[in-house]
């Protein structure tokens, strides 16, 4: 029963986290900002660390279910 909280947390980071990484990825191959009005690359990195953070915590919580 404890397990099903742990489940839907860990699912929601692993989604965000991806969808972040995925979304980073095709605004810099494509050479477009990822956040406006910051520097290019401090915005990447950011964001990338953010969506490594978020998927790192979903992969903790699924091993707490």
């Amino acid at each position: 029963m404890e397990s099903g909280p742990a489940i839907f947390v860990g699912t929601v980071f692993a989604l965000f986290g991806g969808g972040l990484l995925a979304w980073t990825t095709v605004r810099v191959r494509h050479g477009e900002p990822v956040a406006h009005g910051v520097n290019r690359v401090a915005s990447a990195a950011l964001a990338s660390v953010a969506g490594t953070g978020a998927l790192a915590l979903g992969m903790w919580c699924f091993t707490r279910a």
